[in-house]
């Protein structure tokens, strides 16, 4: 495994790789990775012959200043981690290489935008777009791959490579979960003890809801886990929606004609975590 920071070094070694004929797998991420990171690399390294793994906590996407200084850094415990993955290229650039000159660019995504992680965290959505198609541009690889954890990231991503007319695939990845059903996340090596204990009540909460959708309306269920969270001293519920999976907007009955998908942010202390949830068929019928 190669460690790269400069875009240069980069292209030299992806373009022998295409000389030999070798697909480009690519998983973009921002470090304090975990065995989700390493599945989205494993999955990577099955459908392409040659897989890029990008460190870099891309500053425009954190409309919070604190939480961009909160979230964790390791370089070297990542580099560990990948070192006995199917990751062949690591690429870890600074801010500068990535942005020699500020990045004014302002995407439209629509609705897909306004809601949910939109809606809470403005300009983050444009600044995901900048970064993703900034990596696109420099690794230009054949398939990107990305966890269904950051649901509306994937439809945004998707919604930019359509736009843009980008030749990659976007491959979606199923979430992968602790033993005791939290989603995997950075984020959670910055939750106490206390804290932690508490964050499993989110997942727990979403799948007790997928038994209820034949008892309750949507709009019932949308209250009853807000409510279900927030007896938890330690969780504050930001918002939870069950939407179309494609076009992200509410649903408003069973009955809608696709799938659907329950989408919740929870602050836990300072941390905030997301996750989500596909109602299944025969808990909706």
């Amino acid at each position: 495994m190669q460690v790269v920071k400069h875009i240069n070094e980069l292209r030299t070694l992806l373009d022998h790789s295409r000389k030999e004929g070798l697909t480009i797998g690519f998983v973009p991420t921002m470090g304090a990775l975990h065995a989700g990171h390493l599945s989205l690399v494993e999955l990577a390294g099955q459908q392409t012959g040659f897989v890029v793994v990008s460190i870099f906590v891309n500053p425009t996407q954190f409309n919070d200043k604190a939480d961009l200084d909160r979230y964790p850094r390791d370089l070297q415990k990542d580099l560990d981690l990948l070192s006995s993955s199917l990751c062949q290229l690591v690429f870890a650039p600074e801010p500068n290489e990535i942005y020699p000159e500020p990045d004014t660019r302002q995407f439209n995504f629509g609705t897909l935008e306004q809601v949910m992680e939109g809606k809470f965290r403005p300009g983050h959505f444009n600044g995901v777009a900048q970064v993703v198609s900034r990596l696109f541009d420099i690794v230009q690889p054949d398939k990107a791959f990305f966890g269904q954890k950051d649901f509306q990231q994937l439809a945004i991503i998707r919604e930019m490579v359509r736009k843009m007319k980008l030749g990659v695939e976007i491959v979606s990845c199923p979430i992968i979960r602790e033993a005791d059903g939290l989603a995997m996340s950075s984020r959670n090596m910055l939750l106490d003890a206390v804290q932690r204990q508490s964050a499993v009540h989110i997942s727990a909460t979403l799948s007790e809801a997928n038994n209820k959708t034949g008892d309750l309306s949507v709009e019932e269920l949308c209250r009853w886990v807000i409510a279900r969270i927030n007896e938890n001293e330690q969780l504050k519920t930001e918002y939870f929606e069950i939407v179309n999976s494609l076009t992200l907007m509410p649903v408003m009955s069973w009955d809608e004609p696709c799938v659907k998908v329950g989408c919740i942010a929870v602050h836990c202390g300072k941390v905030r975590l997301i996750d989500n949830i596909e109602f299944t068929k025969k808990s909706i019928q």
